[in-house]
């Protein structure tokens, strides 16, 4: 199922049952998992890990050293989970020495012109829309969407289950469970939708409205709010996954939007 017209380097692992369109290059030092198929014109570099059953489209290019000006040339993988779809002219560069690797999860949608940079971590069941871009170190939680041409600024987290919508500059962290959307950035209420799809019940649903309630429509800064969540509101998983990501950002979490908003922080 190896086209002739391919270069695979000898020293690459592919599983049995691989199919590989015409003019594709395969470095060394990479491994390609069953029934995974790859197509014209890509480009699969050393480090890469393709799990099973992926589709590669045209054009793709994988495992390209990092756009990193402190890379030294060290040893580091991109890591992409089963049942991916990668699709035309995505980049996926590879990890450098502080984290290791860059990493894509499990049954992920990433679609054309987008790029996920160095060190970057994509959970589970997570789509990257077209022409969406990502800086180094930026971590996306399972199911969480960026809508299309996002652009997303390095160190950045955005919480599992979470909705971005197309076209945002996404500077600050984004918390679990919620849509973020216009200009600055800014909180445009629980991602409920998504939430259903996935089964949540609504009275889980209505729980993590009561707790994003209280982090932005009472006028409390973001201390005084997760002291309250913390003292007030029954302990459960969605409400402990909400508060660690706040107390865990680096960046800070986006606001509830204003019409006086100045996006005075997405440079640092």
């Amino acid at each position: 199922m190896i086209h002739p017209h391919t270069y695979i380097h000898p020293n690459a692992k592919l599983a049995t049952n691989v199919k590989v369109d015409p003019f594709t290059v395969i470095h060394h030092n990479v491994e390609v998992g069953e029934g995974t198929w790859i197509g014209s014109n890509v480009t699969i570099m050393e480090g890469a890990r393709i799990g099973k059953n992926c589709r590669i489209f045209p054009g793709a290019v994988i495992s390209a050293i990092p756009q990193d000006l402190k890379f030294a040339g060290e040893n580091s993988l991109v890591e992409v989970g089963n049942n991916t779809t990668i699709r035309e002219f995505v980049t996926i560069n590879r990890g450098t020495k502080e984290r290791g690797k860059t990493t894509v999860g499990d049954n992920c949608l990433i679609q054309a012109y987008s790029h996920i940079a160095h060190d970057c971590s994509v959970g589970n069941n997570c789509i990257i829309t077209n022409n969406t871009q990502m800086a180094g170190h930026v971590a996306m939680g399972d199911w969480s969407i960026l809508g299309g041409m996002c652009a997303v600024h390095q160190f950045v987290k955005i919480g599992a289950h979470s909705y971005v919508g197309g076209g945002s500059l996404v500077g600050k962290d984004v918390p679990p469970y919620i849509k973020a959307a216009r200009q600055p950035l800014s909180y445009a209420g629980v991602n409920s939708i998504g939430l259903k799809r996935r089964g949540f019940t609504i009275d889980k649903i209505n729980h993590i409205l009561d707790i994003y309630r209280t982090i932005y429509n009472k006028g409390l800064n973001t201390s005084q709010a997760v002291e309250i969540l913390e003292e007030e509101f029954q302990a459960t998983d969605e409400r402990d996954e909400i508060v660690t990501f706040i107390r865990e950002s680096g960046r800070g979490i986006i606001k509830r939007y204003t019409k006086n908003s100045v996006d005075d922080d997405i440079v640092d």
